[in-house]
């Protein structure tokens, strides 16, 4: 998790091409039979490190893969304020958003509604508050079939 968090702040900084060489080296070791929240973690992150919504599709499907596989125990042994039902809006939204941008409304009302579902796992804090917007702009989005990248998305 150290180094997953290493590349991140990375790719915060700027370098989205270091960060996303880094992730990649990492999934490398890790494997798709890898421990469940490094999978995961990896590939939310590397997602947005990708401006094309079908390669963004690709780990935002794995990340979500990944949380299907993990266990609340797993999440709390990292994290004990965490639960896996916490990551699912936000995994739900970026499913939806990738779907969005590539046309395909009805997957991305499909993943939308699975995040509003998912919402109450959420905490009452500006990190919740940002993914209950971010909900609603991308909803309003797929609605006018509009498929315009959103300037508060990650990666953008």
């Amino acid at each position: 998790m150290e180094a997953i968090g290493r590349a991140v702040a990375e790719g915060r900084t700027g370098d989205g091409d270091g960060a996303r060489t880094r992730l990649l080296e990492l999934w490398a070791t890790i494997g798709v039979t890898g421990d469940p929240l490094h999978r995961c973690t990896l590939a939310h992150y590397l997602a947005d490190l990708h401006e094309h919504p079908a390669e963004a599709l690709t780990w935002d499907v794995r990340a979500l893969d990944a949380a299907d596989a993990m266990t609340d125990r797993r999440v709390r042994d990292h994290d004990a304020g965490l639960r896996v039902e916490g990551f699912r809006p936000s995994l739900h939204l970026n499913l939806a958003d990738d779907h969005r941008r590539l046309g395909s409304f009805e997957a991305a009302a499909h993943h939308i509604e699975a995040a509003r579902t998912h919402t109450p796992a959420l905490p009452r804090d500006p990190y919740g508050n940002g993914i209950r917007d971010a909900i609603q702009q991308v909803a309003e989005a797929i609605t006018a079939h509009d498929r315009t990248p959103r300037p508060s998305a990650p990666g953008h």
